[in-house]
This record gives structure tokens, C-alpha cells and sequence, in this order.
């Protein structure tokens, strides 16, 4: 199983940055590696036991996951796990993690694990898949800070 931290200081409060992560309604208005975001099963709010759809642009791979919150604190934290079985992802699960660093800054560090399928290459895919998943977590975060700060 790989697990992977990464954080991003951005000059916005730790409510502002939460509540925009989790608009899925403006989540295409900053996040450029979805084509699609979506909470399921008539949710109009991010919530513990909601369901959302992220399905990726075709040039990442386009891959729709289906995950549900299974934490969720305003303006804290909020955890998700995957539910549905896209290729490769035996298992997925993610924390965000938001932090106060002076009166108009926040941390926001978002911690991942996985594992692949089939696990007998396991030891070939986790290592690729990683890279990948770290770069666009990256990628995003730089984005949601680049959107907030404008």
C-alpha cells in the first residue's frame, strides 16, 4: 500500500479554502484536471455518507471514481474513501487537512493511500500509479491556491 502527504500554504482561512474544495458545484471553476464533479444520489452538500464523482480530464487517464465522505468537519477535515473499482485502484482513500497559519493563511495538506490491481504486479503499478497521483495532487492544490489568491 502507498501512502502520500503533500501540503500547500495559501493566503486565504481555513473555512474559505474547505468551502471551495468542497463546492462541487465551482469545483470546475479552479480544479483543471476534472472534466466532471459531481455529488450523487440528489446531495446538494458535502457530507458524511455522500457520494461525489470525479472523472478526469481524457488526458489524465479520465477515470471516473466514485468515492463517499466518511469524515467531515467544516472548515478541518474531511476523509473519503473510494467505492467504486476504476482500473488499477484495489483501494483508495484521502484526508484534507486544514490549518490556521496566521490570520489570513491556512495549511491544506492532503494525505492519500492506495493500493493496486491485481496485487500480484502490485510492486510494478503502486510506484507508477504514485508518481502520477502525486503530480496531480500537486498540480491541483497549486491550482485551488492560485484560484483562491487572485
Amino acid at each position: 500500500m502507498k501512502r502520500e502527504s503533500l501540503s500547500e500554504i495559501i493566503r486565504r482561512p481555513c473555512d474559505e479554502v474547505f468551502d471551495l474544495l468542497h463546492d462541487y458545484e465551482r469545483r470546475l471553476d479552479w480544479d483543471p484536471l476534472l472534466r466532471e464533479a459531481s455529488l450523487l444520489n440528489g446531495a446538494s452538500k458535502a457530507a458524511p455518507g455522500v457520494q461525489s464523482l470525479c472523472s478526469g480530464k481524457w488526458s489524465t487517464g479520465g477515470i471516473p471514481m466514485i468515492t463517499e465522505y466518511v469524515t467531515f468537519k467544516r472548515g478541518e477535515y474531511a476523509a473519503v474513501k473510494l467505492i467504486n473499482k476504476p482500473p488499477f485502484f484495489q483501494s483508495f482513500a484521502a484526508t484534507i487537512r486544514h490549518a490556521p497559519v496566521n490570520p489570513g493563511s491556512s495549511q491544506i495538506s492532503y494525505i492519500y493511500h492506495f493500493e493496486a490491481k491485481p496485487k500480484w504486479l502490485a510492486w510494478l503499478l503502486e510506484p507508477i500509479m504514485n508518481l502520477r497521483l502525486r503530480s496531480e495532487t500537486a498540480k491541483r492544490l497549486r491550482a485551488l491556491k492560485e484560484y483562491l489568491e487572485r
